[in-house]
């Protein structure tokens, strides 16, 4: 036994390693050489029980003290000292026994599932989701819409025991109420002592003899529900809005999860929204551009006149402060309203429209197109 390695070097770990690590390590350790994931490979065996021996020790103050004043011989009976040790062998190992053995192996492998406090303690409801769609002016001035939707609530029969009415859930005989039973096998190292879900109360730690009518012994029921909800000011297509415990019930005590209400807003035929800015195009005729003009301009909140200056050009933008959405956190503060110009060209025009036009041509020369001008001299 001279051979034996420090558990410490087992554990890959310093001597003044605090108990997290020490279960940190083990946890990685028994993971990396546990026997389910190297069937027939006597190395990662003896590896297993070699990193199950450290940890049995440096998990326990008593022996870790006993272990660091003597070594192994503090703890090892075949070294000639200690009372306690392991019996000359791996076999006896109850996984219930040393450190949290069966917590860890619960963790790394599943085969526990936690204690019957941890499952029945309280757990909040699930959110339940739902979709409005509105007009883009009702984004713009808010409204009020009518939300219906089903969310899961507590049985008002059984007040959620899942029981009869007068009945209550008895204890399981199977578990004694802890939610799960304790399970032995024998393997190539040795009897091995795990936990899992029992099957009787599916780990809930209750039996339910009469289950409720109404809800068939689950507790709960699917209802349908309809709210009043106020979309605010400016909300945006995409944007969310919570309603605080509207969601389904907690169960156990938890709370209730939230309504979630995603809008979309529907498209405008003329109007485009970027942020809280709004925009469009203005058609104008070639006559109101040249010679400038008063305009109507569509907005949200009716038409607005706007005078456009003499010469403007095709494709020129114009503002209008405060006239787009407003802020959906702060509806007082306003975006703006850009309009662009775009100069219809007349079509279908008769002889005499055609002969003024060509008169007006010829009257303008080269002076009043500077644009036409200038790209001509560059191309020379």
């Amino acid at each position: 036994m001279a051979d034996k390695r420090d558990y410490y070097e087992v554990l890959g770990i310093s001597k003044g390693a605090s108990e997290d690590e020490i279960k940190k390590a083990y946890r990685k350790m028994a993971k990396q050489y546990h026997p389910d994931l190297h069937p027939g490979d006597k190395e990662a065996e003896a590896n297993f029980k070699e990193v199950n021996e450290a940890y049995s020790v440096l998990s326990d103050s008593e022996k870790k003290a006993r272990y660091d004043q003597f070594g192994h011989a503090g703890v090892d009976p075949s070294y000639g000292a200690g009372d306690g040790g392991f019996g000359g062998g791996f076999g006896g190992f109850d996984f219930g026994g040393f450190g949290g053995f069966g917590d860890i192996f619960s963790d790394i492998f599943g085969t526990g599932g936690g204690s019957a406090r941890t499952r029945n303690g309280p757990v909040r409801g699930q959110d339940v989701t739902v979709e409005v769609t509105i007009s883009f002016e009702e984004s713009a001035f808010g409204c009020k819409k009518e939300i219906n939707y089903k969310k899961i609530e507590k049985c008002p029969d059984c007040s959620g025991s899942g029981a009869k009415k007068g009945t209550q859930p008895e204890t399981c005989s199977a578990c004694h109420g802890t939610g799960t039973v304790r399970v032995t096998q024998r393997t190539p190292l040795g009897v091995m002592q795990s936990t899992r879900q029992c099957d009787q109360c599916r780990g809930t730690g209750k039996i339910i003899k009469e289950p409720c009518d109404n809800c068939r012994g689950t507790g709960y029921i699917r209802v349908a529900k309809k709210i009043d909800v106020s979309i605010p000011q400016g909300i945006s297509d995409g944007q969310r809005i919570s309603l605080r415990g509207l969601g389904d019930d907690g169960r156990n005590g938890g709370p209730s999860g939230d309504l979630l209400i995603y809008v979309n807003v529907r498209s405008h035929s003329v109007f485009e929204r970027s942020g809280n800015n709004i925009y469009c195009d203005i058609p104008i005729t070639f006559a109101e551009a040249a010679l400038g003009a008063e305009i109507t301009v569509p907005t949200l909140e009716g038409d607005t006149k706007y005078v456009i200056p003499e010469g403007t050009q095709p494709g020129s933008t114009f503002r209008l402060r405060g006239k787009g959405m407003p802020n959906v956190n702060n509806p007082k503060y306003k975006g703006d309203l850009e309009f662009t110009v775009v100069i219809e060209v007349p079509k279908n025009l008769d002889s005499k429209q055609k002969e003024l036009l060509r008169n007006f041509a010829d009257a303008c020369g080269e002076k009043n197109y500077q644009k036409k001008k200038k790209f001509f001299d560059r191309k020379k």
